[in-house]
């Protein structure tokens, strides 16, 4: 693998997400989570899932390059679906992805993270959505999974700034479980991962199945809409001034268009 590196030991899986220097989501990476989780899956030596990111950060956002090699509506849309559908399956995966956040968890990197079962932060970690800043929409479902955990009003502060939280604000906010002193996060998520892997597989995999009774059909609408206003958003004149301020390292002048 490129992107990803894993093994187990005593029930647990490690997941290092090591593409330097920003760890950034491209569709590589995401196709190499997806082959992870298969391998992960019916391996019933494996109870427990803990994902981080090498380096500096969790991750701090999608491979933005990589988004200019997309050259039409349809094609951004595309990519909003397998991310969605990567995620939805992360949540539904029968034994639980603990994820250790520090650094950053930045758009695709909070998407990912929100997709996990347990989030484990450090307590200056920022994790935020910042999407609107490149005149895009977050593509990932992370419109649809931030207010639930945040309350709506805070999730539409963080999109519309752009402007992310730190990890203890995350944790007070809800949508982080504990913070912890950098150097300890990883500790304190293996701590975790070894007490839920001396719980019966059998009710873990029940108890999931019945949490993702929480979500409704309006869920899966939402990211149906958000999946196609990726795609629509991306190929606004406003979003390739957006991506291009980004890669020049300026302002973005917005016009509407």
């Amino acid at each position: 693998m490129e992107y990803l590196r894993w093994s187990y030991q005593d029930s647990i899986a490690t997941i290092t997400i090591q593409r330097p220097p920003a760890n950034a989501l491209s569709s590589g990476l995401l196709r190499e989570l997806s082959a992870v989780l298969e391998e992960i899956e019916p391996n019933r030596e494996i109870r427990v899932i803990v994902i981080h990111g090498e380096g500096r950060f969790f991750s701090a956002g999608a491979d933005i390059k990589e988004f200019t090699t997309v050259t039409s509506s349809e094609g951004f849309a595309n990519l909003g679906k397998f991310g969605q559908d990567l995620f939805d399956r992360m949540e539904k995966f029968s034994k639980p992805i603990i994820a250790a956040i520090h650094g950053a968890a930045l758009g695709g990197g909070l998407e990912l993270a929100m997709a996990c079962h347990i989030r484990y932060v450090s307590e200056t970690a920022k994790l935020g959505l910042p999407e609107l800043q490149l005149g895009l929409v977050p593509g990932f479902a992370g419109t649809q999974r931030l207010p639930k955990y945040v309350g709506v009003a805070r999730a539409a502060e963080m999109l519309f700034t752009s402007e992310p939280i730190t990890g203890l604000e995350a944790v007070q906010y809800g949508l982080a479980n504990h913070a912890y002193p950098e150097n300890e996060v990883l500790d304190q998520a293996f701590k975790l991962a070894e007490k839920i892997a001396k719980k019966s597989p059998v009710s873990i995999s029940a108890s999931i199945q019945l949490l993702n009774y929480a979500k409704t059909e309006e869920f899966y609408e939402g990211t149906k809409k958000e999946a196609e206003l990726f795609g629509e958003v991306f190929v606004s004149n406003d979003a390739k001034e957006g991506i291009q301020a980004f890669l020049e390292k300026r302002e973005p002048n917005f016009k509407g268009e």
